[in-house]
């Protein structure tokens, strides 16, 4: 069954499914492009790979936060030995988490040209991550963009997250939802963008390749419904509970409402 939304659907922005919804993206585009460029281009998933501990400012968006409660408390230290510890003087222990360093992997697309290995397009998704001030994955992406941008290589970047703070200033993208930017390399510093609102389709968008030959067309919209029917994303979405996060504005509430309760009546709150 297909999302009820026209474009993006703001409930896969959720932290909680956004990695299976990144990991899906990067797949299906890849295959889409694979075909379209074969023989003269290679297209492959690399990896981005960084550490992220227990200061890192992005940590609350890629881990779930951890809780103890009182019930594990109590269960590791009998109740007893607890009145005597106080009793006595002596310090009762209590259960402790230890944070430990993850590994976060984050993937992007690569354009390479078959006969050389060079990479001529870097397709990047963006993830919560990526758009945390500070954090260690921002941190990751901005050195990763930055050195793109210095290369001869040509920059996708998509944008599906409403969070965050965006990669691209401009005064034309100040109002909207989402954004795709492409930076061709002979064009630097200036880009084209795609500013995109909530009830807008995805565009279909360029994707710059070697001097001489035609820009690839990459789908958004094609993208996002093959991975949400192939994930199964209806059955695992309730759009009757709670909005999505983060929570959308009383106007853009207001229609996804009313385009939900169109749908199904029973599916029709979402403030």
């Amino acid at each position: 069954m297909p999302s009820p939304f026209p474009g993006m659907d703001p409930y896969l922005e959720d932290p909680g499914l956004w990695p299976d919804v990144h990991h899906e993206i990067i797949s299906v585009a890849r295959e889409l492009l694979a075909s379209a460029l074969r023989p003269k281009y290679l297209v492959r998933i690399e990896d981005r790979v960084y550490i992220s501990d227990e200061d890192d400012p992005g940590r609350s968006v890629i881990i779930p936060d951890l809780h103890i409660s009182d019930h594990e408390e109590s269960a590791a230290v009998p109740q007893s030995q607890s009145n005597a510890g106080q009793a006595s003087g002596a310090v009762a222990p209590v259960v402790a988490v230890t944070m430990i360093r993850d590994k976060i992997r984050e993937a992007r697309i690569e354009v390479l040209d078959r006969e050389d290995r060079r990479i001529v397009t870097v397709i990047e998704v963006l993830s919560p991550a990526n758009k945390v001030p500070g954090a260690r994955g921002q941190i990751s992406y901005l050195e990763k963009r930055d050195d793109i941008l210095e290369s001869t290589s040509h920059l996708v970047e998509i944008d599906l997250l409403r969070a965050g703070r965006r990669t691209v200033t401009s005064r034309k993208i100040s109002k909207c939802d989402y954004f795709v930017h492409v930076s061709r390399n002979e064009r630097r510093p200036r880009g084209l963008l795609w500013p995109i609102s909530l009830p807008q389709r995805l565009p279909p968008i360029t994707i710059p390749l070697l001097e001489g030959d035609r820009d690839a067309s990459l789908d958004l919209q094609a993208v996002l419904s093959t991975v949400y029917d192939r994930a199964g994303y209806d059955l695992q979405i309730d759009y009757t509970k709670e909005p999505p996060a983060p929570p959308l504005s009383a106007q853009i509430g207001q229609w996804a409402r009313q385009l939900l309760a169109e749908r199904n009546p029973a599916q029709g709150d979402t403030s």
